[in-house]
């Protein structure tokens, strides 16, 4: 039998995708090309922003004539489906439609009934229970998930054949941001057993693994436990290091995210100045400029505060690669508002930056703000920003020309089938020529030039 994933969002998705992909190849499941040739299809939703779930509404209208075309319903319209009409003429082939994720969850009462092309829908608590589906599906049957309150995580998140990988360490979020659906869909914090990560780690070194990012809704506030001791994240990213040291691990570089910075510390600053196997790249999402609106977003930090820990981060790892999330047009956001950001890039001078406009979400205490910013101007806020942010990428990625710098090489480029594309510590995009045998493995590269955001460069011996 064969299955077919389309996930949506951020990373954690990804890695829980990749979780349950592995249920259904140790069932001797195999991967389909696309969904038309699928006996399941699972699409993994999010909610961040309302653009996310009109993407998936428009996803969930195409399976709707997709399933009518494989039940050989002769009034489907089938101009669009493509192979799902070859199975017309041998009879019905029935296909299985799983949504998971936070939409799901989200929507967990109504989706089913307003999409009744969906057979199954799995909010974020359910997901370890897949299996039953699988039965269900194997034996021509059907299956009751309930949800249950408390989140457990996969064994493992690898998706076959990869040699970067995601290992989830943290679920759910405490810190309640006016503007942000995850605490309702995720919920509150749990902590993974450190010794779970360890063995999943050690399982990924098996499978010849070199990249690991740890994920949470925010690492930071990771608070985990080794037998009866507490463990916070800057211990677990010592034990980390340290294990991959005893082990002489596959695993060179490890990286994580997303981190708020109101719980980043001292303590793991040092800690990634110390260890190498500790990439030099920290995502750290400001989200505004302007202490007013921090306040409004319920951020937990002042603008100054943020530049202050921007400063010691530097202070301790001077090649550090600074990114971070900006979101422009926030209830009640003036002009000032607005130069303060942009005044605050001027500072920090971010090597990339994911840039967006408000986009309220229902149920949060933003979306019910009555000094909400009309679309036009959010949109031209957010120009101003993004205009200012390519700048400043574009001469901080300058100075890096000449510099020699180890490279992960992660595929063939697209632009020129002689050249790989790779990935550097601080996770910027280079080209250079080299063989395809080199893709999984780390080499030595000169940066010669710079070509929009990414570099070029040749290896050096």
């Amino acid at each position: 039998m064969k299955y077919f994933f389309e996930t949506y969002g951020c990373q954690m998705n990804i890695a829980e995708s990749a979780s349950i992909e592995q249920l259904l190849i140790a069932r001797g499941w195999q991967k389909s090309e696309d969904a038309e040739t699928a006996d399941l299809v699972v699409i993994n939703t999010c909610s961040v922003r309302a653009t996310a779930e009109n993407r998936i509404f428009g996803r969930l209208g195409w399976y709707t004539g997709l399933k009518a075309v494989r039940n050989c319903d002769k009034n489907a319209k089938i101009r669009t489906l493509g192979k799902a009409v070859e199975f017309v003429k041998d009879g019905p082939k029935p296909l299985t439609l799983v949504v998971t994720g936070c939409m799901a969850e989200r929507l967990l009462e109504s989706l089913q009934k307003d999409y009744p092309c969906i057979d199954y829908v799995m909010g974020t608590f359910a997901k370890h229970k897949f299996g039953q589906i699988i039965d269900a599906v194997e034996n021509h049957q059907t299956a009751t998930i309930q949800n249950d309150e408390k989140y457990q995580f996969a064994s493992l998140s690898y998706e076959k054949g990869a040699f970067e990988a995601f290992v989830p360490i943290m679920h759910g979020c405490n810190n309640f941001c006016t503007y942000c659906i995850v605490p309702y869909v995720r919920g509150r914090e749990i902590s993974r057993n450190v010794n779970e990560i360890l063995n999943e780690i050690d399982v990924l070194t098996s499978y010849g693994v070199c990249e690991i990012t740890l994920l949470g809704q925010n690492v930071n506030s990771y608070h985990g436990k080794l037998d009866d001791k507490e463990i916070d994240f800057a211990d677990l990213l010592q034990m980390i290091a340290n294990h991959l040291k005893e082990t002489n691990s596959s695993i060179k570089w490890v990286r994580f995210m997303s981190s708020h910075p109101k719980d980043l510390s001292e303590k793991v600053i040092d800690v990634i100045a110390k260890e190498e196997v500790l990439c030099h790249h920290i995502h750290l999402p400001v989200q505004h400029g302007s202490t007013q609106i921090l306040k409004q977003m319920n951020r937990v930090y002042t603008a100054d505060e943020y530049i202050a820990l921007v400063e010691k981060i530097k202070k301790a790892i001077p090649d550090v690669s600074l990114t971070t999330d900006l979101m422009m047009g926030f209830p009640g956001e003036t002009d000032e508002d607005v130069n303060a950001t942009l005044e605050l890039l001027k500072i920090i001078r971010y090597k990339d930056a994911f840039m967006y406009y408000y986009n309220p979400r229902e149920g949060t205490p933003a979306a019910k703000m009555t000094n909400q910013i009309p679309l036009a101007v959010k949109k031209q806020r957010l120009q101003k920003i993004i205009d200012l942010q390519l700048e400043i990428t574009t001469e901080e990625l300058k100075k890096r020309v000449g510099k020699t710098v180890m490279v992960l090489c992660q595929s063939v480029s697209k632009d020129n089938k002689d050249e790989l594309l790779g990935k550097t510590e601080q996770d910027e995009r280079i080209v250079f020529k080299a063989e395809k045998t080199q893709i999984g493995k780390f080499v030595k590269v000169q940066i010669d030039s710079l070509n929009g955001n990414t570099f070029k460069g040749h290896i050096i011996n």
